[in-house]
């Protein structure tokens, strides 16, 4: 019969309990911050996309084709993003919390400048329906990753390859125009996200240290919120390839 009384027992139950409920507010933080981040790419899209004076400082449409062309500030909006992406990956151990949410926060804003263009392409119903499928594929994928059991290190890596792949593959197929790759690519790509969605989970919840300070451990959720973000984006973006309709 358990010896109830131990204390012992107890104490490695109330260490397990403390351990369990700063994992959770650890992950709940790296939700937040995510959900943060593309509710700011959502409103930036939006406002670019919608206010002419706005948009014709990074986009210009070509009235008799309509194709959107990008004057040098959008050039310049499309690429940070990246340059403050690899900023972050490699500088965020040494910065300060407020630095690290600040350019967070600027990378996502930035981002939305770059995706006005998808709701200039396609309608708004096809970006609102596409959206709430991703979020429940992107849900349930994080959420399969938070609880498994299964050690999904060698998924990952396997993941990794593939996305490499897949990123040769659209460089080709910016030459080729081929639609049939297109449509391959597409597919690649959100079976690719998909599963990364689960790995980058478990990933981050590994991540979690019961003793990190205030300022690792924030660091640690902005780090894990821009890796499940890039999630987000590309699962969405490649299943508006798929599903989207047009205008």
């Amino acid at each position: 019969m358990a010896d109830y009384n131990n204390p012992v027992l107890r104490g490695q139950t109330a260490a397990a309990g403390v351990i369990d409920a700063g994992l959770r507010a650890y992950m709940l933080r790296v939700y937040n911050y995510m959900l943060v981040g593309l509710t700011l790419t959502g409103a930036t899209a939006w406002v670019t996309a919608n206010i002419p004076q706005i948009r014709n400082l990074f986009f210009h449409i070509d009235p008799a084709t309509g194709r959107i062309g990008m004057s040098m500030l959008g050039w310049i909006a499309l690429l940070a993003p990246l340059g403050l992406v690899l900023f972050l990956s490699f500088r965020i151990s040494r910065m300060s919390l407020p630095a690290a949410r600040a350019t967070f926060w600027v990378y996502a804003a930035l981002m939305g400048i770059g995706m006005a263009p998808v709701l200039l392409l396609y309608t708004g119903a096809s970006v609102g329906e596409v959206f709430f499928i991703t979020a429940g594929t992107f849900g349930a994928m994080s959420l399969w990753g938070y609880t498994t059991k299964r050690d999904l290190t060698g998924f990952g890596s396997f993941l990794f390859m593939g996305l490499i792949g897949l990123m040769i593959a659209m460089v080709v197929n910016m030459f080729l125009h081929s639609a049939m790759m297109q449509w391959i690519v597409s597919v690649a790509g959100v079976l690719i996200f998909t599963g990364l969605t689960a790995y980058d989970t478990q990933n981050i919840k590994e991540m979690y240290v019961a003793n990190d300070d205030g300022t690792v451990a924030g660091r640690k959720a902005i780090f894990g919120a821009l890796k499940l973000y890039l999630d987000f984006i590309n699962l969405f973006l490649f299943m508006l390839r798929l599903m989207g309709n047009r205008r």
